[in-house]
């Protein structure tokens, strides 16, 4: 039975059986990839004899044991699934971890980006611009009212504010006049 299933998930990348017969299935499975590394008569010989599929010892050999060769173990992942309906037996889901696309593009793109220099600078950008536009379209009295942020922000954008009140006042004593 473990050598059939072994076969299926060499050949189908992915089943889905009960979770003992999973853990079981890793527990056998992963020594053949393993072997697989190394092509040499000796490994097909022993992985056939395991096997007994000369179709899934040709796609070990090429296309698993390609994928694998840095990885130097954990070559499957066992899924829990849920209980079957019929006799609420719990389901698993066992898959070779280097052919399933999901998992391997989101960990590329995450190594891709770093959020942390970019996040920081458009903080810093944000602080510095808002007391300045705040500032433009706020009219005379209200100049001391500020939209909240940062504590440093705020000294800075009431120095401002008190500087442009007080052109402001000196404007309008001018037209005034």
């Amino acid at each position: 039975m473990l050598a059939n299933m072994a076969s299926s998930l060499i050949e189908h990348k992915r089943i889905s059986t009960t979770l003992a017969k999973a853990k079981a299935l890793k527990q056998f499975v992963e020594p053949l990839i393993t072997k697989s590394k190394n092509d040499s008569t000796h490994n097909r010989r022993l992985a056939f004899g395991v096997l007994r599929n000369k179709y899934a010892v040709s796609e070990l050999f090429r296309a698993v044991a390609q994928k694998v060769g840095d990885r130097p173990g954990g070559y499957t992942r066992v899924i829990k699934m849920g209980n079957r309906l019929g006799d609420n037996a719990s389901m698993a889901m066992i898959e070779l971890v280097d052919f399933n696309e999901i998992y391997n593009n989101e960990n590329v793109t995450a190594k891709k980006s770093t959020r942390r220099s970019r996040s920081r600078k458009k903080e810093t950008d944000a602080e510095t611009s808002a007391p300045d536009k705040a500032s433009k379209d706020k009219s005379g009295d209200n100049f001391t009212e500020e939209t909240p942020s940062a504590p440093a922000s705020k000294v800075k954008g009431k120095k401002k504010a008190k500087s442009e009140l007080k052109k402001a006042s000196k404007s309008e004593k001018k037209v005034d006049e």
